[in-house]
């Protein structure tokens, strides 16, 4: 391209310098004419860079430097050293995401929703000297997320706090979330890091909480309010570039008010600005593909799912846990439900176990007690998990409002009919249910509606019937509003997303409250994805019956031994081992009183119970020396080798 004269910078943009005669060339190359300064110019560094022959050293410096920012924002590596905790790591596109807001004061972190824009804000902090002052501004429901984040990802030792009631720390972290900040001195204090997340709840500048946060300027009936101030500003959001771009001005003149100086130019270059008989409607949007490189250039790096897809796994799982405001009686009586449950299975385990010392019938009699026991409970627990699940959903109704204003379609699971019919009334016209209530005919009908139909965006369906057997493709995106029993059924239900036809990895989050059992279950889930079964041998026939996650009964050393092995084993024991196991048993029962642990030694409650039960015996069958010599085999140091060589006999 060729032109007169030449290229030079004017603060925020390029200006080509011209004979009128060339208006037609720069236009069409993307040059724009300003009319009041009579000039041609430019934002776009890369429409710039045609004239880069005719532009002097700093000039060129520059262009080049813009270019190299603009790769930056959609980086998917980075050479560079970050520190993170022990057994962590940063997946590559994260380490450039933080390489980009470690160069700035001020950075909006816009990547698609599952790429870890909580990991990058922290590892940001990460690569800081030590920051003393923190403060964490989010949604309510995001806030205990954000201290678990914290206490994994950070570094820095310092203390971290929820800010519930009570004041601000003066060091260390502080959470905070938008409905409350107004109560709270934040714009009195100079933060090391400001951290704004969701900050698209800033889109509306008349807004209290906007205000708290961004200030306000100066105008006929506003006095000016200065917004937070911070070292290091780093806002997160999954939706920068919106369909109404007017929402998005408070955010970036926050971040960089040099570049985005006045609202009224904004609007007229990027909102379709067009005066109407009613006033100015700056509704619309106009020139996006410049406005995104405009922000890539100066605040905002940004990456999709597609752009990262390979060094994604194919689930990426997160759990929700939101505080239990408002659901505190149903926490509570499901706890004591839970604390009762468990203990009467342990019981009957208890008598499963035992029962291997004694005849067939006796432990069919005890196996037959454990099934209805554990179908009893199963029952009792599932009516005081519905109490609760229903409780929360204006949480997850809010929390699935929340995602759609990010992704196109999202897949809900539920486990009871209550919760869906209920999710169903709160999204009555773009939402389609599959349940086992449903002939085959209406449940294709849902799952064609959702794949196909661009205004049903939100699939409601029961983990169980909803679970199996259909394509859900349309969405990558699944939240799980309850939990099943069996963590295989989670499994499945996930892949109704995750299967032939999908593009991207699929974003599962688990919705739980604070200290409920579903948030127990979900680190359970999340972290291991595997059932715990109940003690029954495998060469049993048993129906099939609900199986209940127990994490606080342990496995007891006789678990994984059938009736008809610890009836072999029985046979072979001489009657001086017999006699050195129960001598064993009640050195381990001088020591043990029956606490989970005891000197360091780790005792299994289950064991201590069962070790108890056989020492008091006044002497022990075969049988029952041979489910005392495999509690006794674990705890050896208890009563010393000589007699483990003996109870042990044959080699192993």
């Amino acid at each position: 391209m060729r032109i007169t004269t030449g290229l030079m910078k004017d603060r925020v943009v390029f200006v080509a310098i011209s004979e009128y005669r060339e208006k037609d060339t720069l236009k069409s190359a993307g040059f724009w004419w300003d009319r009041d300064g009579k000039r041609w110019y430019t934002y776009d560094p890369l429409v710039a860079a045609q004239l880069i022959d005719h532009a002097d050293d700093v000039v060129k410096a520059e262009i080049e430097k813009a270019k190299g920012t603009l790769a930056e924002s959609r980086a998917t590596d980075a050479d560079v050293e970050i520190p993170v905790p022990d057994g962590l790591t940063y997946m590559p596109f994260q380490k450039a995401g933080i390489s980009y807001g470690m160069n700035r004061d001020a950075v909006l972190i816009g990547d698609e929703m599952g790429l870890g824009k909580t990991i990058q804000a922290i590892g940001i902090i990460n690569a800081m000297p030590k920051p003393k002052r923190v403060l964490v501004i989010c949604p309510a429901s995001l806030k205990i997320n954000w201290k678990r984040e914290m206490q994994k990802w950070l570094i820095h030792k310092m203390p971290i706090e929820i800010v519930n009631g009570g004041g601000l720390k003066k060091t260390g972290v502080n959470i905070i979330n938008y409905d409350v900040l107004r109560k709270y001195p934040v714009d009195e204090v100079e933060w090391d890091v400001l951290i704004v997340d969701e900050c698209h709840y800033l889109k509306n500048p008349k807004a209290l909480r906007t205000q708290a946060v961004l200030g306000t300027e100066k105008r006929k009936d506003v006095e000016e309010k200065k917004g937070i101030t911070a070292r290091k500003r780093i806002l997160l959001t999954g939706t920068p570039i919106v369909n109404r771009p007017v929402e998005l001005f408070p955010i970036i003149h926050y971040l960089n008010p040099e570049e985005f100086p006045k609202f009224f130019p904004y609007a007229l270059r990027y909102c379709n600005a067009i005066q109407t008989r009613y006033g100015w409607d700056m509704s619309g949007s106009s020139n996006l593909g410049e406005l995104q490189n405009r922000l890539r250039r100066t605040v905002m790096v940004r990456r999709l799912k597609k752009d990262v897809l390979t060094e994604l796994p194919p689930k990426v799982r997160q759990i929700v846990e939101i505080p239990s405001n408002g659901c505190t009686g149903s926490i509570e009586k499901e706890k004591a439900t839970w604390s009762n449950m468990r203990k009467r299975l342990e019981d009957l385990r208890f008598a499963v176990e035992m029962a291997k010392a004694k005849s067939e019938a006796a432990y069919q009699d005890a196996v037959s007690r454990l099934r209805e026991g554990a179908q009893a409970a199963f029952e009792e627990f599932s009516a005081v998990r519905l109490e609760t699940a229903m409780a929360k959903i204006p949480h997850v109704v809010d929390f699935l409002n929340e995602i759609l204003e990010s992704t196109d379609k999202v897949v809900v699971f539920a486990h009871h009919h209550d919760v869906v019919d209920a999710l169903k009334e709160a999204f009555p016209g773009n939402s389609v249910v599959l349940t086992g209530r449903e002939n085959q005919i209406v449940r294709q009908e849902a799952v064609d509606r959702f794949q196909s139909d661009p205004t049903v965006n939100v699939f409601i369906g029961s983990i169980t019937a909803a679970g199996v057997g259909i394509t859900l493709t349309a969405s990558s995106h699944v939240v799980f509003a309850e939990l099943d029993w069996v963590p295989g059924n989670m499994s499945q239900a996930e892949d109704r997303c995750h299967r032939i036809g999908q593009t991207d990895s699929v974003f599962v989050q688990h919705f739980v409250l604070e200290e409920s059992i579903d948030a127990r279950m979900a680190r359970t889930l999340i972290s291991k994805q595997a059932v715990i079964d109940a003690a029954m041998d495998a060469d049993v026939e048993i129906k099939k019956i609900p199986v209940l996650p127990l994490p606080e009964i342990e496995e007891c050393a006789t678990a994984k031994r059938s009736r008809k092995e610890i009836q072999e084993e029985a046979v072979k024991l001489t009657p001086e081992q017999i006699q050195a196991v129960h001598t064993a048993l009640r050195i381990v029962q001088g020591v043990c009183d029956r606490a989970q642990e005891l000197d360091g030694m780790g005792f299994n409650r289950f064991d201590v119970r069962m070790g108890h039960a056989l020492a008091w015996e006044e002497s022990l069958t075969p049988q029952q020396a041979a489910i005392g010599r495999r509690i006794v085999m674990k705890y050896k140091k208890q009563y010393g080798q000589e007699l483990f060589d003996i109870i042990k006999g044959e080699k192993e």
